[in-house]
């Protein structure tokens, strides 16, 4: 495996690591344990159940400042 490759599949696998382990309950050992047909179940199942709508663009500086005030209560 290349350097770039290694370096891409450490940082994906250690932010599924964190994430399916918080999202289903996991153990990391279950999450070690677990084949990637199982990974990809799960991460359809969430992507299916929340779709990130398409051609979305970010927040600008104003929007992300309201959404700040409107979550902290103003």
């Amino acid at each position: 495996m290349a350097p770039q490759e290694c370096s891409d599949f450490c940082t994906s696998a250690a932010h599924l690591a964190g994430l399916i382990p918080a999202t289903v309950g996991w153990t990391p050992d279950q999450f070690w344990a677990a084949t990637p047909a199982e990974l990809t179940a799960i991460l359809t199942a969430f992507s299916a159940a929340s779709p990130v709508p398409q051609n979305t663009e970010p927040l600008d500086k104003t929007q992300l400042q309201k959404l700040k005030e409107t979550l902290n209560h103003g």
